[in-house]
């Protein structure tokens, strides 16, 4: 089972989910407090398991609602995802996959992982 790792930086609070593996599936944005850093963790495990995916490397893709998994690809051709909560905001942010089938493997990751995965702080 995976893990959310919290820490505190210069600028303030974000937090990892990161596969049984040990390696980080996914990374917030950086919170003010730890308690709104807590919520997104929350959030993260409330919608994961809810989110469908919208494919945005795919001419003409279907748009569909919020919660979701939005898949896209940067500049250097590479796929990356972000999961969106029911209000539309990014909650959690993958690294660059250099294939599409191993970006979508990551996304299912987020949803066994984020479920009922402990929580731990970093100094």
């Amino acid at each position: 089972m995976g893990k959310f790792v919290v820490k505190e930086t210069d600028a303030g609070f974000h937090f990892n989910l990161l596969a049984g593996n040990g390696e980080v599936i996914g990374t917030s944005e950086v919170y003010n407090t730890r308690l709104s850093c807590e919520n997104g963790i929350k959030s993260v495990m409330k919608n994961a398991p809810l989110a469908a995916i919208e494919n945005q490397t795919v001419k003409d893709f279907a748009k569909i609602s919020n919660p979701k998994f939005e898949v896209v690809s940067d500049k250097g051709k590479k796929f990356r995802f972000r999961l969106t909560a029911r209000n539309g905001q990014t909650i959690l942010a993958s690294q660059a996959y250099r294939e599409e089938e191993a970006c979508l493997k990551g996304i299912e990751s987020v949803r066994i992982n984020s479920g009922d995965s402990k929580i731990e702080y970093e100094k």
